[in-house]
């Protein structure tokens, strides 16, 4: 019974349903940047993206949406649990959780401030056009804006996992760096790749994010930099 008779059980459940809902969260993020987004991009899948899109998406991002708020909430709740417990922010493993928390945070952002916002006016235009309407002039741009945003989220996503998991079981890395010099250096790089997402398409720098394999590929030298920058600051 300790599960529910002690602080640290309850720390457990906690940290057990951020698991849930991160695995919810970013199993609906993949789907729609490695499997949906290029079927719509199909012959095939161009002329079922009208259906798709009243019928199967709006689920979709209903678990996509709350996945991501009870992960930003779980998550918060536990790094505000170690405080209280008394573990320092100068603790290397708060440098390397809340540099996963930061890109996390700016994930739940994206979803809630720009895709969701987005994609209701989407799915909103292919209701009006299924009942016989005209599109909504901004869906189009709408649409290809929550894209982008979907995709830094997805670039995100790579180092995000990678400094989450290193907070329990990578702790010797940025042990013996300089951590104002790490935050410094960590903000300003993750704010940079985070206004692609505020800024949208246009941007020459969107371009490798136009594909799967360029998402995949610059989230993994998003996660190189950031660890060549903590072992050398």
């Amino acid at each position: 019974m300790d599960i529910i008779t002690t602080a640290y059980g309850w720390e457990f459940l906690i940290r057990w349903l951020h698991f849930l809902s991160g695995v919810a969260w970013i199993g609906m993020l993949w789907y729609f940047n490695f499997v949906q987004t290029p079927f719509f991009g199909s012959e095939l899948g161009g002329g079922a993206k009208g259906a798709m899109t009243r019928g199967l998406v709006p689920n979709a991002l209903w678990w996509f949406r709350w996945g991501a708020m009870f992960t930003f909430l779980t998550g918060w709740t536990i790094i505000l649990l170690k405080l209280h417990g008394g573990t320092a922010l100068t603790d290397p493993y708060f440098a390397r959780i809340l540099t996963g928390g930061l890109m996390g945070t700016f994930m739940w952002a994206n979803v809630w401030f720009i895709i969701w916002p987005a994609q209701k006016v989407v799915i909103a235009s292919a209701e009006q056009v299924a009942g016989g309407g005209e599109a909504i002039p901004e869906a189009a741009a709408r649409g290809a804006r929550a894209g982008a945003a979907s995709r830094i989220n997805t670039l995100f996503s790579i180092p995000m996992l990678f400094f989450m998991g290193s907070a329990s079981h990578f702790q010797t890395f940025l042990g013996g760096s300089s951590l104002a010099a790490w935050y410094g250096l960590m903000i300003l790089i993750v704010v940079a790749v985070e206004i692609h997402a505020l800024i949208g398409p246009g941007l020459p720098t969107q371009k490798p994010l136009t594909s799967v394999s360029g998402t995949i590929h610059a989230g993994l030298a998003l996660t190189a930099v950031l660890y060549v920058v903590g072992c050398i600051v």
